[in-house]
């Protein structure tokens, strides 16, 4: 199972330079996992930057893989990741549903690199 974080997936929509390392998950779809969270913050800015139409489209294509909601059991869980690795609480969402669901994260965020269960791609220069 894999989890594409936020970083991820801007990556992949933008065409940025790790979109093709991303696009191996992504088009794994059976085995992608989707924290609402990723689904919120990928929605927020494409709607930002790109308009109403473009965000829906790309959170149609997120919803294609198993969405995860923030349940009580995995806040509670994530408010402890987030204090244990002094993450942000969306990093800490994530983190907590991929370790739930036996997945790796994968991300470009620098918050995630040398975590056990995590694939870090540097950030490239386009």
């Amino acid at each position: 199972m894999n989890v594409v974080d936020t970083s991820g997936w801007l990556e992949y929509f933008a065409d940025g330079p790790n979109a093709d390392d991303f696009s191996i998950p992504l088009k794994d779809v059976k085995n992608l996992i989707v924290p609402t969270i990723s689904i919120y913050e990928v929605f927020k800015v494409v709607l930002r930057e790109r308009g109403e139409d473009a965000a829906l489209q790309t959170v149609a294509i997120m919803k294609q893989g198993k969405v995860i909601d923030l349940t009580f059991e995995i806040a509670l869980q994530s408010a402890k990741t987030s204090l244990e690795y002094k993450m942000p609480m969306a990093d800490s969402i994530i983190l907590t549903i991929a370790r739930l669901n036996e997945a790796i994260v994968w991300t470009q965020d620098e918050d995630f690199e040398g975590m056990e269960g995590v694939r870090y791609l540097p950030k490239k220069n386009g």
